[in-house]
């Protein structure tokens, strides 16, 4: 315990309306080492990213071993990584997107009940972003969800387990579906020339993908499910290696090479660049116990969608409240743009907010980044909803976040990023996204299209 006798986990933070609060201790970087063990596994990707391309460190998702550094810090590091994507293309190890299948007569019944938006209206080799929740309204996944046939979904999962939550689901509703982890292990191409390395690796047919289409096809005589999507705001697209364990190598090699034929390289996902596009990380900046209203996914929630699904009479009931004004959480998450010196990597804590006006903490950061085409540090926090509805003048819908507002909080960096030793740096609330992505998402897309449309009628 400090010796001013302060609790070292910040509980002045109101973290009262969660079950289980985030760990704010601000211990940073130990320099730990990572062991490697067959407890976690090693994706068949393993090889060509730690042995091959020297990643020189790792997390784990999903149970498997993810790299998430291949250039050296003194060789640019993350930042240099950043520019690859940015301005060419880079080569990403995703096989932690583990693949769920849900495959049956009743495939798409059971798709339906676990998700928010209607499964119905997803064609046959097309894709959407998803969320699914639990009975309180968490949410408890945020995958890629792809439609292969009329019978057959495959959800591409973000960190958190869902194949024993849909097994569960079903053993009460025992709906006529497998469900199955499958051996596909997805990698990602993304950057300004991704699109030129698809066209040299299966042909001129992958431009005629639209966002969240999917198409069939061969690399190296294996077969393999191409989809125009991504973690990154950048284009691109994701290559999904069916057979894996036998195949993905087969698979890497030439995509590998034709990346490097065009200027790339293999980086870690670039989290530098979905932070600017307000792309969200699950484990970072949601959890189970964060309602889709609080992390500008209320879009997720629909009006019309007739069928019941878990957690609908909850999530219904959040909606009505905040599109009556009446805020149901303790906090919002809203992005801000921070001084301090260029937050250059990962954040190994959740960095504390703190009112200017009392001092006292309030919130903190889950997704801090420096941004070089703003030349800021952006970032994504958590901060009280009452403030931001009292000084704001407005409902906290998704509306807070389309611009910038004159709002004011400091955060706690460590001392090689701020300003002054032991002093916090101020921060505003900015429009999210930071940065546009290539291409937005279908909510942004409404936007733009009623934004272009009031601008065509005052002309």
């Amino acid at each position: 315990m400090p010796e001013n006798n302060e609790h070292p986990n910040h509980p002045g933070v109101d973290q009262s309306d969660r079950v289980l609060p985030r760990n704010l201790r601000q211990t940073g970087d130990p320099g730990i080492e990572m062991l490697v063990s067959t407890r976690v596994r090693k994706s068949p990707f393993f090889d060509k990213s730690f042995n091959e391309e020297e990643a020189w460190r790792c997390t784990v998702y999903n149970r498997v071993y993810h790299p998430r550094g291949l250039v050296e810090p003194e060789d640019g590091g993350a930042m240099a990584e950043y520019e690859a994507l940015t301005e060419k293309v880079t080569l990403w190890d995703v096989a932690v997107e583990r693949q769920i299948r849900v495959k049956g007569p009743d495939a798409e019944a059971l798709t339906n009940y676990v998700i928010t938006r209607d499964a119905t209206e997803i064609e046959s080799m097309h894709g959407k972003y998803v969320i699914l929740c639990n009975e309180d309204g968490g949410i408890l996944n945020d995958p890629v969800l792809l439609r292969i046939s009329e019978d057959e979904f495959w959800f591409s999962i973000s960190d958190s387990t869902l194949m024993q939550w849909l097994e569960g689901i079903n053993v009460g509703k025992d709906f006529d579906v497998e469900i199955d982890e499958i051996d596909v292990a997805p990698m990602q191409i993304q950057g300004p020339l991704s699109e030129d390395v698809l066209i040299e690796v299966v042909g001129e047919e992958v431009s005629e993908i639209p966002y969240y289409g999917l198409m069939e096809s061969e690399i190296n005589g294996c077969p393999v499910l191409v989809s125009q999507t991504g973690f990154s705001g950048e284009k691109g697209f994701e290559i999904y290696v069916k057979d894996a364990m036998k195949n993905a190598e087969r698979v890497w090699d030439p995509v590998m090479e034709t990346v490097k034929d065009h200027g790339g390289m293999q980086i870690a996902p670039g989290h530098h660049r979905r932070i600017a596009a307000g792309i969200l990380s699950w484990g970072q900046d949601m959890d189970h116990e964060t309602s889709p209203f609080q992390v500008n996914l209320g879009y997720q929630v629909p009006d019309d969608k007739e069928a019941d699904y878990v957690g609908k009479e909850e999530l219904e009931r959040q909606k009505e409240l905040v599109e009556n004004g009446e805020y149901p959480f303790n906090h919002k998450l809203v992005g801000l743009k921070m001084a301090g010196e260029p937050i250059r990597d990962y954040a190994p804590d959740f960095w504390l907010i703190s009112d200017p006006e009392s001092g006292e903490e309030c919130g903190y950061m889950t997704s801090p980044w420096w941004n070089p085409h703003l030349e800021t540090n952006i970032g994504l926090g958590f901060v009280p909803a009452d403030k931001l509805q009292s000084e704001s003048n407005a409902p906290l819908n998704d509306d807070i976040y389309e611009a910038d507002l004159d709002i004011e909080f400091e955060v706690h960096l460590p001392d090689e990023y701020a300003e002054e030793e032991n002093e916090p740096v101020y921060a505003t609330v900015a429009r999210v996204p930071f940065k546009e992505s290539v291409n937005p998402s279908a909510r942004e897309q409404a936007k733009l299209n009623a934004k272009k449309e009031a601008e065509a009628n005052d002309d």
